[in-house]
């Protein structure tokens, strides 16, 4: 069973299809067509990524074919404008490339993904060689784990060492995802805590804490009968 934290190694894709520098225009077009890819990482030398080639660099060549841009909107889109007439993979890509390492969290790619607004990303090793590929969809492999999984780790790495002694009173629940604690919690304080490394497990969905006040220990207090005066 694998435990969180998840990287990008246990998701990405290592065949990767990638292209030179030098590639031309109807090259890259019919490489992701062939491949059924939205996206080129772009190498130089034995391995090294320089840049990426996307759907989106491409498509200005198709946009501007009518008419030429006034000068305003060509000061606003001068990228755009100049990759309209670019050839080759090199006068095409976006450089320098965004990319992750094998070693970093699925939480730290889907960032990048977010902030920079792209759909895949280069997966290279300390030197910048290409070691994969990541995609959001490959970011989202973890909600499929199977709850038996979920509650098998949030038992191993989360209740018991956090609950101790006590542990065996939670009970873990997992439906779709959804983690469900239940029992007597005899430090409300640990409810916070409980949920946010929950939530951490990669694939949980949701976490919901149905915890009960313990039950107060019996006093047992003697019997007494009526008491004579000395």
């Amino acid at each position: 069973m694998e435990h969180s934290p998840y990287t990008v190694s246990d998701v990405m894709t290592q065949t990767v299809v990638a292209i030179g520098e030098h590639a031309r225009f109807k090259e890259i077009v019919e490489t992701m067509e062939q491949w059924k890819v939205s996206a080129l990482p772009v190498l130089a030398g034995e391995g090294r990524v320089i840049g990426v080639v996307s759907e989106a660099d491409l498509l200005p060549k198709e946009e501007f074919r009518e008419s030429t841009p006034d000068r305003s909107e060509q000061l606003r889109r001068s990228d755009d404008v100049r990759k309209a007439g670019a050839l080759t993979a090199g006068e095409l890509m976006s450089a320098p490339a965004l990319t992750v390492h094998a070693g970093d969290t699925l939480a730290q790619a889907a960032r990048t993904m977010a902030y920079k607004s792209v759909k895949r990303l280069p997966v290279v090793d300390r030197t910048g060689m290409l070691q994969g590929m990541v995609s959001r969809s490959d970011l989202l492999k973890v909600f499929l784990r199977p709850d038996e999984d979920l509650a098998a780790e949030v038992r191993e790495e989360v209740v018991a060492p956090l609950f101790g002694a006590s542990a065996h009173e939670v009970a873990v629940r997992v439906s779709d995802g959804t983690v469900t604690l239940s029992g007597p919690l005899h430090d409300r304080s640990l409810m916070a805590a409980a949920t946010r490394s929950v939530r951490a497990v990669e694939g949980v969905v949701d976490v919901t804490c149905e915890v009960t006040e313990p039950v107060p220990a019996r006093t047992e207090r003697a019997a007494t009968g009526p008491h004579s005066a000395p």
